[in-house]
């Protein structure tokens, strides 16, 4: 009892000690516990050091969600970690332009490498042990997953492929040789409506199957008022098949083969505020000289919480992505040999209205891409509990993405987007100057990357073991470019020629890259107490180096700078300390990391003339000299009573451009002609300061069965949305809370009635600043409070 009493009054004091935030460890529970028998919390399994531990014995900071969780909390995709993991961020305009930061770093800006395809995330996702090189294929609905790993922090060693501000290590779940299935069915607001399911059992003694299935889709969430048709549905499909081959007790093969489809009338945003700079008046978007006045218009509306547009331009996502892989284990008594091999495909189509508005700037924008990728991993890892653990390995891969950046502008682009006169001699500009003219292109990158790791666990005393893992990477990249212009009414005058190259100029280059980088990690861990350990680490990760595969800047003769094609790589050092706690009898875990990174050549817009002098002053993607983030991250655990769990977290990141010289300007200092402002000392773009979530679930047998109550809530800080920092992109703080009720009856089948967004928050997902820097700046809303109610079966 007075453990009990112990118990509840910690966990009643931690969360004000250290403001928590949900969702940190999602503790594996057996079917006991789900029904509210079991009275400790049971070990969680990672696979952070590329064998099976405990969390609580691995030296690093890193946060889990079980499938049970994913499950409870109604978490169908990755965007909906974010309410559970409070360091995690996610950035998605559309299902290809998506971004995972992790401490603020990754790919928190669309410049940077979501729409580029020369790049690559900082954030490494890895499902299945599969690396996927493009972030939006880990963007899609969950059907069947077993956990999700937060790795914080570069992951330098084992999962070395891009990961300087950590991973996402996702795993399904496995076949089984007993039989298994669970189907679910779930309706709610704006015809949401998903059937999710699962089937497992014995093929034969040796082999074992598993079929997953996920089908989702909704209406829209914003009206276009112009088109009386709903815009950002949903509509996803996908099929996951497995076959375990257990021949004996020392080897097993595990084949996996995924299929996932995106169709949707989707993805666009509406105004949300008019910014004004230091251009002429009829160059802005706004005020009585403004363009919207040119052209008499006003926004479908100016509260974006009212979930309102006019685009005027097609709208649409048509997009897949599957694979194949094959993750042999063998196991050699001293040792087991582990290969992973894999082949993924991502095909993406879309088309968008780039002007926001119901003005016909643009007819047409879209980007056409192919990408496919071939991995192969072979790992050795230690057997055993001996003072000597290891994990040594050699990975290879190889990829190619293909793309053709298309656009068209329409009726009013000239008078948009050049004005009504153009060169010295205001030579008038006719208003159809620009209707029918466009770019079509090819963009081919191709990148191959080998690398040799090994990590190496020596007890030096009964309580204090040190780690030592380096990993050497080897990369080649080749990117070619070119477009060409066509369309638009005929001319021969020079100055409507120049003004019209000046929207869009054919260009071409071609570029290649050749790095290679050392990264890895050291550690100390010190086992204070059966329950306790402290550590301390350094870690030393780098994000790859690529090719600006979105056009250069160009020289006064209007050819590409080559010079500015290759962007060099990352380089992430990071020093953490941290403890870990398990006591109470296994009721309560609370562990507490503090963190200092520094970043070297971190990878941003950049506007500087110091390559030549002929080039023009304007922005372009290469690197920063420095960055730093700095934090604290506390993560509780808790089993109050049997049947009452608690979960709380907390991030508090100070991220900076610790040396900026020539960033982007705010948008209220621009003029006409571009400039470049100093941003050093200024805070990170895309990283909220506090970051803290909370949940509890309850479990209560009533009648044969059992009553379930989760909830879970999340809170964000205000942040800036655009890295030029304006006053008019700041993204104000929010709250999100989730919940659901049910019950679930001894036969198995449960019932659920579930609420996301449950007090209906307004906040703005992310934001964009209209192209021209007219000052018309859009964005996505929060979905509306949706509710809805989901049938369950198990057997």
């Amino acid at each position: 009892m007075a453990k009990r009493y112990a118990v509840l009054v910690c966990a009643a004091v931690m969360p004000v000690l250290c403001p928590a935030a949900a969702a940190a460890q999602e503790r594996t529970t057996s079917p006991a516990a789900a029904d509210g028998d079991d009275d400790t919390l049971e070990a969680v399994i990672v696979t952070a050091r590329r064998r099976s531990e405990d969390a609580q014995t691995v030296p690093a900071a890193l946060s889990v969600v079980g499938g049970a969780l994913l499950d409870r909390s109604y978490t169908i995709n990755t965007q909906g970690l974010t309410t559970l993991i409070p360091s995690l961020n996610y950035s998605s305009a559309n299902p290809r332009n998506t971004a995972f930061t992790i401490r603020g770093l990754g790919s928190s800006v669309v410049a940077v490498s979501q729409a580029n395809d020369g790049l690559e995330p900082g954030v490494g996702v890895y499902i299945d042990q599969v690396y996927h090189a493009r972030p939006a294929t880990a963007a899609f609905d969950f059907a069947d997953i077993e956990q999700v790993e937060e790795l914080r922090g570069p992951q330098g060693t084992l999962f070395g492929k891009n990961t300087t501000a950590g991973a996402l290590n996702i795993s399904s779940r496995a076949p089984s040789f007993t039989h298994e299935g669970f189907a679910e069915l779930s309706y709610g607001d704006f015809d949401f409506v998903q059937a999710r399911g699962w089937v497992s059992g014995p093929v034969s003694d040796t082999v074992a199957y598993r079929l997953s299935g996920v089908s989702t889709r909704r209406d829209g969430v914003l009206d276009n008022v112009r088109t009386g048709r709903a815009a950002n549905t949903l509509g996803t499909q996908a099929v996951r098949g497995q076959l375990l081959i257990r021949p004996d007790d020392s080897i097993q093969m595990r084949l996996i083969a995924d299929f996932t489809n995106f169709q949707a009338y989707c993805c666009t945003q509406v105004y949300l505020r008019t910014g004004t700079s230091l251009r002429a008046a009829g160059r802005q978007f706004g005020g009585p000289a403004g363009l919207a006045a040119q052209f008499g218009y006003a926004p479908a509306s100016t509260d974006p919480y009212d979930r309102r547009t006019d685009i005027d331009g097609p709208l649409g996502v048509d997009t897949n992505e599957g694979g194949v892989s094959a993750i042999t284990d063998w196991n050699l008594g001293p040792a087991t040999l582990t290969s992973v091999t894999a082949w993924r495909f991502w095909n993406w189509d879309a088309e968008n209205d780039r002007d926001y508005t119901g003005i016909p700037v643009q007819r047409s924008q879209h980007i056409p891409s192919r990408q496919d990728q071939y991995s192969q991993e072979l790992r050795l890892a230690s057997n055993g509990t001996g003072p000597l653990s290891y994990v040594v390995g050699l990975y290879g891969f190889r990829q190619r993405l293909t793309g053709r950046p298309i656009s068209i502008y329409g009726p009013a682009a000239a008078r948009y987007l050049i004005g009504t006169v153009t060169g010295t001699a205001s030579t008038p500009v006719p208003s159809n100057l620009l209707d029918g003219y466009g770019q079509d292109g090819r963009t081919d990158f191709r990148s191959l990357s080998y690398a040799a790791f090994g990590e190496a666990n020596l007890r030096l005393l009964p309580r204090l073991t040190a780690t030592l893992g380096l990993r050497y990477t080897q990369e080649d990249k080749d990117g070619y470019y070119a477009t060409t212009v066509s369309g638009g009414p005929a001319t021969t005058n020079a100055a409507l020629i120049a003004a019209r190259l000046g929207v869009l100029r054919p260009q071409g280059y071609e570029a290649h890259d050749r790095d290679g980088s050392l990264s890895g990690r050291g550690n100390i861990a010190w086992q204070l107490s059966e329950g306790s350990m402290a550590y301390a680490s350094y870690a030393r990760g780098f994000k790859s180096g690529g090719i600006n595969m979105s056009g250069l800047p160009l020289d006064n003769a209007n050819q590409p700078v080559l010079a500015t094609a290759v962007v060099r790589p990352e380089r992430n050092e990071t020093y953490e300390v941290g403890v870990k706690n398990t006591v109470f009898d296994r009721r309560l875990i609370l562990n507490i990391d503090g963190f200092y990174t520094r970043v070297r050549d971190f990878q941003a817009t950049v506007v500087e003339n110091s390559l030549t002098q002929t080039v023009q002053l304007r922005g372009y993607l290469s690197n920063i000299p420095r960055v730093t983030v700095k934090g604290i991250e506390a993560d509780l655990t808790a089993l109050l009573l049997p049947g009452l769990s608690v979960r709380s977290g907390f991030a508090y990141s100070d991220g900076r451009y610790s040396d900026y010289p020539a960033g982007p300007c705010p948008l209220e200092v621009q003029t006409a002609s571009t400039t470049r402002c100093s941003l050093t000392g200024r805070r990170l773009a895309s990283l909220p300061r506090f970051a803290l979530t909370a949940g509890f679930d309850y479990v209560r047998p009533v009648g044969t069965g059992a009553l379930t109550l989760h909830l879970d809530t999340a809170s964000r800080s205000g942040f800036n949305g655009d890295p030029g920092l304006s006053r008019f992109t700041y993204v104000r703080g929010y709250n999100l809370t989730n919940a659901n009720i049910g019950y679930r009856f001894a036969s198995g089948l449960e019932l659920l009635v579930w609420a996301r967004n449950l007090f209906d928050a307004d906040y703005i997902q992310n934001l964009t600043i209209q192209a021209g820097n007219s000052g018309l700046i859009v964005g996505t809303p929060s979905d509306p409070r949706t509710v809805g109610g989901t049938l369950r079966f198990r057997i």
